[in-house]
């Protein structure tokens, strides 16, 4: 009976954000955010912590900002996911660009298959679908939802367009079948993970249990490994997708070293885009929960 109730009323919500008009939603979305940032105070104090842990010279006038920020970014990204199903090259011509698109079809004529180095930041859940929309779809790692309606309701606008998702619970396999057929993967790396599944490296100075899956695929099957975020540009007023140089991964002879060292560039590019965009970020995510042995928690 919940799991319904609350597939409707998401459904409920979806369809009346899709049918406002855009800058009417965004609006009302912006509001709704700035009451839940006030609301839910555990969320804001758990954001607070992690800017003036990644940013203590920032005053704190500015860190406010950052994080108010994240939650009006949240609600439009909420808006957007609402009104993908209408979206066309056309119609998202006028607010939607690519920069760096060569990169991206560089790695992909290698024919090894490219894994996207991406996070919570701007708009993940368009970046995707904009990407498929405009003839490269791709594979996206995700973790399933509790509740399978809703679940399979999130998924079928993900893949309108030719994109596929590959389940946390069973990635490892699908991932390397995806590369071996040269295809295109994206995978969200800026998440707390534990032993064995991550690795620990250096993210805003502290570090940061992350995940290796990419990096050990990336050095077993040669897949081009390259960042790409879909960002708010306010100068433009429009969303760019972005996509960075290759990350190239060394190989020394010692596998584990190597799996560190590339996950490290992952992480370190990651943290570049967000010093660029720290407003977009979710920093409301308990980043630094897992720590090394004999270490303090933070929060």
């Amino acid at each position: 009976m919940r799991q319904n109730l609350e597939y409707w009323l998401v459904l409920i919500v979806a369809r009346a954000l899709g049918a406002l008009p855009r800058g009417v939603a965004r609006l009302l979305a912006g509001l709704l955010a700035f009451a839940v940032y006030h609301s839910l105070g555990r969320l804001r104090r758990v954001g607070e912590r992690n800017l003036a842990l990644a940013f203590p010279e920032h005053p704190s006038e500015r860190k406010r900002a950052e994080l108010r920020g994240v939650y009006r970014h949240l609600g439009w990204q909420l808006v957007e996911f609402c009104r993908m199903t209408r979206y066309t090259p056309e119609n998202t011509g006028d607010w939607i660009r690519t920069e760096g698109l060569d990169h991206y079809l560089a790695a992909q004529a290698r024919g090894k298959g490219v894994l996207i180095v991406t996070g919570h930041l701007g708009a993940w859940e368009l970046s995707s679908f904009y990407h498929s929309l405009m003839g490269h779809p791709m594979g996206m790692v995700i973790r399933r939802l509790d509740n399978r309606r809703l679940d399979a309701y999130v998924n079928a606008i993900r893949c309108l367009h030719g994109n596929r998702v590959l389940h946390k619970d069973d990635f490892a396999r699908g991932l390397l079948g995806a590369m071996r057929a040269g295809e295109t993967v994206g995978i969200l790396m800026d998440t707390n993970m534990t032993p064995p599944q991550g690795v620990f490296v250096e993210f805003f100075g502290r570090p940061a249990c992350t995940a290796s899956g990419l990096a050990r695929v990336a050095l077993k099957t040669g897949a081009a490994v390259l960042p790409g975020f879909m960002l708010w540009e306010p100068a433009e007023r429009k969303y760019v997708l972005h996509f960075g140089p290759e990350l190239v991964f060394q190989h020394s002879g010692d596998a584990e070293a190597d799996i560190v060292a590339a996950t490290q560039q992952c992480a370190s590019a990651t943290e570049d885009w967000i010093r660029r965009y720290p407003d977009q970020w979710l920093w409301i995510h308990r980043r630094w929960k897992t720590r090394p042995a004999g270490e303090p928690g933070l929060y």
